[in-house]
C-alpha cells in the first residue's frame, strides 16, 4: 500500500503539521476552505464527525477526510474547558485556565487531555481514534515547544510540562498520538 491521501478538516496549522507526522503511510493536507463547523456538538466525537462531513462535502472525494476534536478537562472545573477549550479564554487561554484554578490545589488540578478523530474514507466508511493522556495543571506555564495548554500541562509520571519535554515526546505520547495510533489501527485493513 502506498501513501493513503487525506485531508484534515481544520485550519490549524498546528493540528496538520503534527498529525502528518503521526499518521505514518498518509500524506495530509489541510483542507482549504472557510465555514468550518462551530464545533458546539455536544462531545468530542460529535465535533470530529461533524467536521469530517463537513470536510467530505467540501473537499476531494477521493481522499480520506479527518475530522479532529481535542481539548482539556480540569477536575477542579468540573471537566472543563472540554470541548470549549479552544474558544476558552480568547488570545490568553492558559491565563485565563490559572486564573480559573486559583486557590484550586491538590487533585483538583488533575487534568487530561483528549483528542478525538474520525475519518471517512472515499467510500464513506467512518473509523475513529480516541486518545487520552492523564496529568494534572503545573502552577505556572514552563517551555517553548507544543502549542495549546502544553505549557501547563505535567503528564502522570513526568515532572516537566509538554512544552518542556518537547516536540520528540509528544509525538509518542501525547492524546493526539494515541489517537492517531489508533486510528491507523482501525484503518488498517482497508484497501485503498
Amino acid at each position: 500500500m502506498g501513501d493513503r491521501i487525506a485531508t484534515l478538516a481544520s485550519s490549524n496549522a498546528h493540528k496538520v503539521r503534527e498529525l502528518g507526522v503521526l499518521l505514518e503511510g498518509w500524506t495530509l493536507a489541510p483542507l482549504d476552505t472557510d465555514g468550518f463547523p462551530p464545533g458546539n456538538g455536544a462531545t468530542y466525537y460529535e465535533n470530529a464527525r461533524a467536521k469530517a462531513r463537513f470536510g467530505r462535502m467540501m473537499g476531494e472525494f477521493d481522499q480520506w477526510m479527518i475530522g479532529e476534536d481535542s481539548g482539556i478537562e480540569v477536575d477542579g472545573l468540573d471537566g472543563k474547558p472540554g470541548i470549549e477549550s479552544a474558544r476558552f479564554g480568547g488570545d490568553d487561554p492558559v491565563g485565563r485556565l490559572l486564573d480559573a484554578l486559583q486557590g484550586i490545589e491538590g487533585g483538583g488540578r488533575r487534568a487530561r487531555y483528549v483528542c478525538e478523530l474520525v475519518t471517512l474514507s472515499p467510500e464513506l466508511e467512518e473509523f475513529r481514534g480516541t486518545g487520552t493522556l492523564e496529568g494534572h495543571i503545573a502552577a505556572e506555564p514552563s517551555g517553548t515547544e507544543g502549542f495549546g495548554y502544553d505549557p501547563i500541562f505535567i503528564p502522570d509520571g513526568e515532572t516537566r510540562t509538554v512544552s518542556e519535554l518537547g516536540d520528540a515526546w509528544k509525538a509518542e505520547h501525547s492524546h493526539r498520538a494515541r489517537a492517531a495510533r489508533a486510528l491507523l489501527d482501525a484503518t488498517a485493513d482497508v484497501d485503498d
